[in-house]
């Protein structure tokens, strides 16, 4: 049996690593992913989110493996994370469904936020073969650097993504934190992170009252008659983002 352990600081906050994390497929860096689908989801008492995905992937067998007695490259992966926005962690193991026989890799991977601010991630895996025939240990090697070569692409790919995330998190976090949709601390917790991560200043739209639709000859049933229904906060952010052009 192989193992592998390492530990990785990324620059960028829990909540943004843990965005990429979940969005990290599919990516042109990771193209032997053919498929990802979530099976199930819930949340625990705890307020902590379990999920699990079910990943299809794609491999080339080494030359040097027999022919014949792997009839297809591909294997089924199940991914079962947990989610814990109050510790602040997200835990995610996942094994392969396929060829288990020639080899299977079990990977446990950890991202904790840090005092700094920065996210920590700890992963580790074991790569065992029962195939035999002189070939277990070549085998486990050859499983051993696949494994390094796409933690490497991953890890590369989430730097990217990351850059792309930010604006867009800075953004829909500064809409959240001046919407009544958050007065729920359970939902900020969850939405918002947590209070080290700065928020960025937006103006955003207020919402329009009965005096602004009022005319200088109507009453007050005409003018709230003449009110735009209220909107929930989704409604309100596509408003914001995409204003009406003005009249000329």
């Amino acid at each position: 049996m192989k193992f592998f352990s390492q530990s990785y600081s990324y620059d960028d906050p829990w909540s943004i690593v843990t965005l990429a994390f979940f969005l990290r497929y599919p990516n042109p860096y990771a193209s032997h992913v053919l498929s990802c689908d979530v099976i199930s989801r819930s949340v625990t008492p705890s307020g902590s989110l379990m999920t699990t995905r079910l990943i299809l992937k794609r491999g080339a067998m080494p030359r040097w493996f027999p022919k014949g007695i792997v009839s297809r490259a591909e294997s089924w992966v199940v991914e079962e994370t947990e989610v814990d926005p109050v510790g602040r962690t997200v835990r995610c193991q996942t094994r392969n469904l396929d060829h288990v026989k020639v080899m299977q890799v079990q990977e446990t991977v950890e991202f904790r936020s840090t005092p700094e601010g920065k996210t920590l991630q700890l992963t580790e895996a074991r790569i065992l073969s029962g195939f035999g025939w002189g070939l277990t240990r070549r085998i486990e090697t050859h499983g051993l650097n696949k494994f390094k070569a796409n933690l490497q692409r991953v890890r590369f790919h989430f730097m990217i993504l990351s850059t792309f995330l930010t604006p867009v998190y800075s953004l829909v976090k500064a809409f959240l934190s001046s919407s009544s949709s958050c007065d729920n601390p359970d939902c900020s917790q969850w939405l918002l992170g947590s209070p080290q991560d700065t928020p960025v200043s937006v103006n955003l739209p207020a919402q329009p009252t009965i005096a602004e639709h009022k005319t200088s000859t109507g009453t007050d049933a005409e003018a709230y008659s003449t009110m735009p229904r209220a909107q929930n906060s989704w409604s309100r952010l596509k408003a914001w983002l995409r204003p009406p052009p003005r009249a000329d």
